[in-house]
């Protein structure tokens, strides 16, 4: 039982109570171990998150179906995952080609306890240690004023097309970040880290 006067919450899939000021959340590339776990967080941050913001029948379509070959090799590629004690509890990549920034989910019982801001800053770390000075992103309709308290900018509506081929009201964000330094002078990036 959540006692808020002693900060303790309860998690499920084997999280016991534990002191909220003593999380340890462990930033890591994914595994093919971390698909199932990435695509029940992804399906469940949507369904709950975005609810209210899109229509239900879109939703169902954006969430609908079984783990896909091309699911598990997203992960393997591009994911990165957050654990608390070894369980995932959230998800998110950056391409660093161009700076984007996608698949950012946490799962709804982790919503609020900082563990998607924990793996923004992950993000945009690499971003910088790849020499990339501008991230970019398209926000689900909800999720834009966390990442505008993340530092990024952006107001107007785009489209956000999903791999499955679906439409979505998005918004189109970016951020600047300062190249790494070194003894007080930018480093000079020749390729990938």
């Amino acid at each position: 039982m959540l006692q808020c006067g002693e900060w303790l919450c309860k998690f499920d899939r084997g999280i016991t109570e534990f002191a909220v000021s003593q999380m340890q959340v462990t930033l890591r590339k994914a595994t093919a171990d971390d698909a199932a776990a990435a695509w029940e967080i992804r399906n469940a941050a949507i369904r709950h998150a975005c609810k209210g913001f899109y229509a239900d029948d879109l939703l169902s379509l954006w969430t609908v179906g079984e783990m896909t070959d091309e699911f598990v090799e997203f992960v393997l590629q591009q994911l990165h995952v957050a654990t608390v004690n070894g369980v995932v509890v959230g998800t998110g990549t950056i391409n660093l080609g161009d700076g984007r920034l996608d698949a950012i989910f946490v799962r709804p019982d982790m919503m609020g306890r900082g563990i998607g801001k924990r793996i923004i800053a992950f993000l945009v770390d690499l971003g910088r240690s790849a020499g990339l000075t501008e991230l970019k992103l398209d926000s689900t309709l909800n999720a834009a004023p966390f990442y505008r308290r993340c530092g990024f900018v952006g107001d107007a509506i785009g489209v956000y097309r999903s791999p499955r081929g679906i439409s979505l009201d998005c918004i189109p964000m970016s951020k600047w970040i300062a190249p790494p330094v070194h003894d007080g002078q930018p480093l000079q990036q020749t390729g990938p880290p």
